[in-house]
């Protein structure tokens, strides 16, 4: 069984997405299951969970709706106002829902994570059974290594290994910080459009292990710099060369990671 811990969906042309700027140009289309369902297929990817692409309470219902026609999707991670009435926006949501997402590295203060109302708004995402997936850059790693160490009991998922640059000192005391705490799991994804995407995945590995590292292609954004079954067999053959379990980086950790609300959906 393999697992894609990260892909999105969207649609320019029934929703607006700033970050689609004429830099990503290629991107500025719709992306549907219909267009991902035969890449799964040709990779022998068995199911997905889809992310948040953009901040709006509509999104998550519309991708929820996605996932219930997708029968590969295995959850959705989604998007809520943290510093308003977590339990309020979650109402009825349905179980696929297993976590939420903001983009924290678009954020102008650095330390967005730390305000009160986000930091009330975290609690109520784990009172509620989800995880929370971390969209930031190295300068918001010391607010989300604060975070991380004041929410116990909530599940942290560190999507793109933090966007590792070329000037990686602040990256690498951020990203060690956070994998010494046992209730942050890192994504190997998003790695083929930034540096050293291989020297990359290998730092993340001998720092979190394999059970604390999922796979995901971050599709459709990979296919500016490679196709999909290039993101598995980056990570794969990085697994292979440090002798790690396959079945954990590609499927175990995510179904752990995510599994309440995937098993009660």
């Amino acid at each position: 069984m393999i697992v894609d811990a990260h892909q999105h969906f969207w649609d320019p042309a029934v929703a607006d997405y700033p970050w689609l700027t004429d830099e990503v140009a290629g991107l500025r289309r719709r992306f549907g299951p219909e267009d991902l369902a035969p890449l799964l297929a040709e990779s022998g990817v068995t199911g997905t969970i889809l992310v948040q692409a953009r901040h709006s309470l509509d999104e998550t219902h519309a991708l929820l709706e996605l996932a219930a026609g997708a029968p590969f999707v295995l959850g959705v991670v989604g998007w809520l106002d943290l510093a308003g009435d977590v339990r309020g926006q979650l109402g009825d949501l349905p179980a696929p829902l297993v976590g939420l997402r903001h983009q924290v590295h678009d954020e102008p203060d650095p330390a967005w994570l730390l305000r009160d109302d986000v930091q009330r708004g975290l609690a109520a995402v784990g009172e509620a059974g989800l995880v929370y997936d971390l969209l930031v850059r190295a300068r918001e790693l010391p607010a989300a290594v604060e975070t991380a160490k004041k929410h116990p009991e909530l599940t942290f998922v560190l999507d793109h290994v933090a966007k590792r640059p070329r000037d990686d000192v602040a990256w690498e005391a951020g990203v060690g910080a956070l994998a010494e705490l046992p209730n942050v799991v890192c994504k190997l994804s998003g790695l083929v459009t930034e540096w050293d995407p291989a020297g990359t995945a290998e730092r993340a590995l001998r720092w979190f292990g394999a059970d604390r590292c999922l796979w995901g292609s971050d599709w459709p954004v990979c296919t500016l710099a490679a196709s999909y079954a290039e993101t598995l067999e980056l990570v794969r053959g990085v697994a292979a060369r440090r002798d790690l379990e396959f079945d954990e980086v590609f499927a175990g950790t995510a179904l752990r990671t995510y599994a309440r609300r995937i098993i009660a959906g």
